[in-house]
């Protein structure tokens, strides 16, 4: 029988095996460049809690605790207040926008104490910053310091302006701890306070709440006690 040189001749290029040994590893490196521009041009999903943003608090919710530090350098707990109370949290001490609010909690402070709810203000500025801004106005209830902006971020908190004002939003926190309102208006400061003071007397008439009772049921007589 007569074989072609190629077919004997095993370490010839153009033998079979080795045509076939050459376009399998060329397949090989084609898929490979395939897959790394694959994985190039499509991000891993990234699985740190980090990367997922916290939603906001809403109305019937659990209000996140917060331990912060107030205008004398004393710390103060949500969950320790033991009553009804007002966050409100705003961009700047001694702003124009926040002057207005803080002013108007002020003059109404009485009507919240007399509702039996307490009220206290927060933002990053320093302590001493809140002791200044408080001695200034005569501000009546303890403003705290939420320097990193941790807090706000507990309550998802959104900035203005594509973030580059802090948010101005207001929470109505029942002695349970439940979210009762949620008010944002960058724009009406002195509206955080109607809107507050409405639902805090709307609690003390008992038109909301957390708290409930189990309906009572008249147990049957029992027809074997006699």
């Amino acid at each position: 029988f007569f074989f072609p040189d190629a077919l004997v001749d095993t370490h010839s290029p153009t033998h079979p095996f080795n045509i076939l040994s050459t376009m399998s590893s060329f397949s090989a490196t084609l898929s490979g460049s395939r897959l790394a521009l694959g994985q190039a041009s499509v991000p891993r999903p990234n699985n740190s809690r980090r990367s997922l943003s916290v939603l906001a608090v809403k109305k019937g919710e659990k209000a996140p605790d917060f331990a912060l530090v107030n205008e004398a350098g004393k710390k103060v707990k949500l969950s320790g207040l033991k009553k009804p109370t007002v966050v409100y949290f705003y961009p700047k001490d001694d702003s124009p926008a926040c002057t207005k609010e803080a002013v108007a909690f002020a003059d109404s402070y009485a009507a919240f104490t007399k509702a039996g709810a307490s009220v206290v203000g927060i933002s990053s500025d320093s302590p001493e910053s809140h002791k200044a801004f408080k001695a200034k106005y005569s501000l009546p209830f303890q403003l705290l310091t939420d320097e990193e902006g941790d807090t706000r971020k507990q309550y998802g908190i959104k900035g203005d302006f594509f973030g580059a004002l802090a948010g101005r939003e207001t929470y109505v926190i029942d002695k349970q701890g439940v979210v009762q309102m949620v008010f944002n208006n960058q724009f009406a400061p002195e509206k955080h306070i109607t809107e507050a003071l409405e639902t805090i007397k709307d609690l003390k008439g008992g038109k909301g709440g957390s708290s409930f009772e189990l309906p009572k049921f008249a147990l049957p007589s029992n027809p074997f006690s006699k």
